[in-house]
């Protein structure tokens, strides 16, 4: 799926290059249902991993992990347990990553970290 806006766009692809430089596979990006979205799916250590991606240019609105909503977050589970219903042949171990992008302003990277397991499920 084309993502619309061109920072997300930009900072999902440094996520996934990170991503897979940690050791994570990535098997899909932009999985969309319904009621959510979810920007890559992977395995790692036999687990499977839904991972969101912030990407911001400035702090002026705030950091990009302060993006994830308690709403966002109760999207990226039931968009990941309907996932897992879809591909059932997938690791039972699950759990949700957030990756946090940080641009400069001639969109190259500044900054990049991750959190992991921010849903405890």
């Amino acid at each position: 799926m084309k993502i619309a806006n061109p920072i997300a766009r930009i900072g999902e692809e440094f996520a996934s290059n990170f991503l897979r430089k940690k050791g994570y596979k990535i098997i899909e990006r932009n999985f969309r249902k319904g009621y959510g979205e979810i920007d890559a799916i992977a395995t790692k250590d036999n687990t499977l991993v839904f991972i969101e991606v912030k990407t911001r240019v400035s702090d002026n609105f705030g950091a990009p992990f302060e993006a994830i909503t308690p709403w966002k977050l109760n999207s990226l589970v039931k968009t990941a347990q309907f996932y897992k219903k879809l591909h059932p042949n997938l690791p039972d171990s699950l759990r949700i990553d957030a990756v946090s992008v940080k641009l400069k302003n001639d969109r190259t990277l500044k900054d990049i970290h991750i959190l992991e397991n921010i849903s405890g499920f």
